[in-house]
C-alpha cells in the first residue's frame, strides 16, 4: 500500500505528536486538554442560542468538545489507543476523497466546540486541513475566549466581567469594594443575593421600602464585617493561601445556614460556623496550601 494511504502510520504519527505536545506543554506549563463544553457553559451561562446553519469555518478556532475532551490533546490529536479503529476510516475516507458529513458544533464566542465529529476533526487537524464543514449553533457570550485557555484563566475572566457588572449596575460607592474581593464565579451575583434579603427583613414592619443602597450599608456593617472579623481572630487566611476574604465570608455564611437548617436554631452563632470551617477542611487546607506554592513557582 502507498504510503499515502498508511493510515495506521498517520494514526500512529498522530498518536505520538499528541503524546510529545502533552509533554512540552506540562513542562511549560501550558493547557493540555481541550476544553469541556458542559464546564465551560456552566461557569459562562450562555443566555441564548441560535441556529446558523451550515458554514465553514476554520479548524484552528476549534478548542474544545461536548463529550471527547478527555480522548484528544489540546491540539485535537488523538491520546488513545481505542481510537485508532475510527481514525483510520476516516483518514483514508478523507486520502480517497470521500465526501464525508459535516461535523456539528457550537459556536461561543467565536470559537468552537465539537458536538459530533470529533474523529473528523482530529483527522483534519493531523493532516494540516484549514477549513471543515460544519453545522453551527450559536451561543451568547460576554466572556472572551482563547486558544489554549485553561479553565483556571476562564474562571478569572468571569469573576473579572461579574465584578465590573456589579459594579456598573449598582454603582456601590458606598461600599468598600476593595476590600470585597471574590475569586469564584457567582460569587458576587450571591453577594446581591445577600444583600436582597438583608434588604427583605430590614424592610419587614416598615412603612416604607428601604433602598439597595441602605441596605448594603447595612449588610456590610452588621453581616459581612462582623465576620470578616471572625476570618481575622481565627486566622482562616492562613489555612488557606489563595483565598480572600469574601470567599471564606461566602463559605462561612453558607456552613452557618446549614448549621441553622440542621439545629433548627437562627440564634447558632456565627464562630461556630467559622469553627466547623476550620475543622472540617483542614485536609483540604494542605491541598489549598500546596496549589499555592506551585503557582508561585509557575510564576517564578
Amino acid at each position: 500500500m502507498s504510503d499515502i494511504y498508511n493510515t495506521s502510520e498517520d494514526f500512529t504519527k498522530a498518536k505520538t505528536r499528541a503524546r510529545f505536545q502533552s509533554l512540552y506543554n506540562t513542562l511549560t506549563w501550558k493547557n493540555t486538554d481541550l476544553l469541556s463544553f458542559y464546564e465551560v457553559t456552566s461557569i459562562i451561562k450562555p443566555k441564548s442560542e441560535t441556529y446558523k446553519g451550515m458554514q465553514c469555518i476554520p479548524v484552528n478556532k476549534i478548542i474544545g468538545s461536548e463529550g471527547r475532551y478527555h480522548d484528544f490533546s489540546a491540539a485535537f490529536l488523538p491520546k488513545r489507543e481505542m481510537l485508532r479503529r475510527r481514525w483510520e476510516s476516516i483518514d483514508k475516507a478523507v486520502l480517497t476523497d470521500v465526501v464525508l458529513p459535516p461535523i456539528s458544533v457550537f459556536s461561543l464566542g467565536g470559537w468552537y466546540f465539537v458536538r459530533d465529529g470529533n474523529h473528523r476533526v482530529s483527522v483534519a487537524k493531523a493532516q494540516g486541513v484549514e477549513f471543515i464543514d460544519a453545522e453551527v449553533v450559536e451561543l451568547d457570550s460576554q466572556i472572551p475566549l482563547e486558544e489554549g485557555m485553561t479553565m483556571k484563566t476562564l474562571k478569572k475572566r468571569v469573576v473579572a466581567y461579574e465584578r465590573t457588572q456589579f459594579i456598573q449596575q449598582y454603582k456601590p460607592s458606598y461600599l468598600p469594594m476593595g476590600e470585597i474581593v471574590f475569586t469564584s464565579p457567582g460569587a458576587y451575583p450571591e453577594m446581591v443575593n445577600h444583600i436582597l434579603v438583608h434588604k427583605y427583613f430590614i424592610n419587614e414592619g416598615q412603612s416604607e421600602e428601604i433602598s439597595f443602597e441602605t441596605a448594603a450599608i447595612s449588610w456590610y456593617k452588621n453581616v459581612y464585617a462582623p465576620i470578616v472579623k471572625a476570618i481575622r481572630e481565627e486566622h482562616l487566611l492562613f489555612q488557606f493561601p489563595g483565598s480572600t476574604e469574601g470567599d471564606m465570608y461566602l463559605w462561612i455564611v453558607r456552613k452557618w445556614d446549614e448549621l441553622k437548617r440542621a439545629k433548627n436554631n437562627n440564634d447558632v452563632p456565627i464562630k461556630e460556623a467559622t469553627n466547623l470551617v476550620k475543622k472540617s477542611h483542614h485536609d483540604f487546607a494542605l491541598i489549598r496550601y500546596i496549589k499555592y506554592f506551585i503557582s508561585k513557582l509557575r510564576k517564578n
